[in-house]
């Protein structure tokens, strides 16, 4: 009996020490920290100093690092993404596309030269073959703003779903891309506009995605088709390729994966972020994409990364950290930054601090790496933002030196 209450009484003691240790870096931060969690750990994985570290935290944008290792890990380094060009026997065109993020101007025209120079002298209509993707909705957490961070996604897509342009005094549409001719959708978008430079995405308020989506798409190509030396003209519209068709061009985008996600990490794109979380489900359970099948498909690899119990605390329903349903804790973002370290030149350089943020109204986070490679983790859920206070103190080691324990 003794023995067994001493047993009890020990095991108590681990987990009030525990409990302790995850809060004892809080009273030096209360004045910053309301609703909050830091954490900062060695290379090996051990424990310096924390507050509120199994707190699980609206993520915001540094979910895309998560995002980031899953795709590393399904897709590889040197992935890059396809489509697909069909041509019929009355020279229509029909482009099948699987989640290109990065289809923009320069690439389209270098697909038309290539067809150019593979005999396509002609194109008639113009079809978008979205067939790759099956998707219920849009990203959760995406709003219908015409903030380029709000574009739709979709499988055949072209220039991040966004058009920049500049209106002229006299309603004059122009656009500001010398890449980029003047489409007819953007006359349509700045025809009520007051004069001045934009950059918003394609579809906003109630418009139809795919439908727009596609007409943008054939939009540029046919604008560039005459660039490439390519005649014919036609209509467009969204149609599967027909097994008659003949498959002319595989073409693999001129940027590799790893490329891809400095992009995605630097300039935070969510269109990015969630395009490559579609195509790690399609990729490893099949095409179509769908959202139930990239949902599995990561959280299935970062059970393999990080275990099972700490993969089952984030909470991840879409890839770039839009949604409010997301979540996860600090001890568990120090797990995957560990396990990202190999690619931690991929976040963006502040001074001598590698990091990635992730802003929404109220959330105000950091994640990343100290100059002397110890990942760090500011995660801030309250309406003011401290974040740049908080992790100035880590920087400067105001927390416990000695290791009081390991992330994993």
């Amino acid at each position: 009996m003794r023995a067994l209450f001493a047993r009890f009484f020990l095991l108590c003691l681990v987990f009030c020490l525990a409990g302790q240790l995850a809060y004892a870096g809080c009273p030096k931060f209360f004045d910053v920290i309301k609703n909050g969690a830091w954490a900062v750990a060695d290379k090996r994985g051990n424990l310096l100093g924390s507050c509120n570290i199994d707190t699980p935290f609206i993520p915001a944008s540094i979910l895309k690092i998560p995002t980031a290792l899953a795709a590393l890990r399904v897709l590889g380094p040197d992935y890059r993404f396809k489509t697909e060009l069909y041509i019929d026997s009355r020279d229509n065109l029909y482009i099948r596309g699987f989640g290109d993020p990065l289809l923009i101007s320069e690439e389209v025209l270098a697909i038309l030269q290539h067809l150019h120079r593979r005999g396509v002298k002609k194109i008639n209509a113009i079809y978008i073959d979205d067939s790759a993707f099956a998707l219920e909705h849009q990203p959760p957490g995406r709003e219908a703003s015409s903030n380029p961070y709000d574009a739709p996604i979709g499988a055949t897509v072209v220039n991040f779903n966004s058009v920049a342009f500049r209106v002229f005094r006299n309603h004059r549409v122009r656009s500001t891309e010398p890449q980029t001719p003047t489409l007819s959708i953007m006359k349509k978008l700045g025809r009520n506009m007051s004069p001045g430079r934009y950059l918003i995405n394609v579809c906003q308020g109630s418009c139809q995605p795919e439908k727009r989506m596609a007409r943008f798409t054939a939009e540029l190509f046919r604008a560039l088709q005459h660039k490439a030396g390519i005649g014919g003209q036609g209509g467009f519209a969204r149609k599967k390729a027909p097994d008659h068709a003949r498959l002319v061009y595989f073409h693999k985008n001129s940027r590799r994966l790893d490329e891809v996600l400095q992009s995605m990490l630097k300039y935070s794109s969510n269109f990015i972020a969630n395009l490559l979380y579609l195509t790690i489900g399609a990729e490893k359970y099949g095409y179509p994409a769908t959202w139930a099948k990239a949902n599995r498909a990561i959280h299935n690899t970062l059970v393999s990364e990080l275990g099972p119990k700490t993969a089952s605390l984030i909470v991840q329903e879409e890839g770039a950290g839009l949604s409010r349903n997301n979540r996860v804790t600090a001890r568990t973002m120090l797990k995957v930054l560990k396990r990202f370290s190999p690619y931690a030149g991929l976040l963006r350089k502040r001074g001598p601090i590698l990091v990635k943020s992730g802003t929404m109204n109220g959330i105000f986070n950091y994640a990343g790496y100290l100059s002397d490679g110890k990942p760090f983790v500011v995660m801030l859920n309250q309406q003011r933002n401290t974040r740049g206070t908080v992790l100035e103190r880590i920087r400067r080691g105001r927390y416990p030196h000695k290791a009081i324990g390991r992330t994993q």
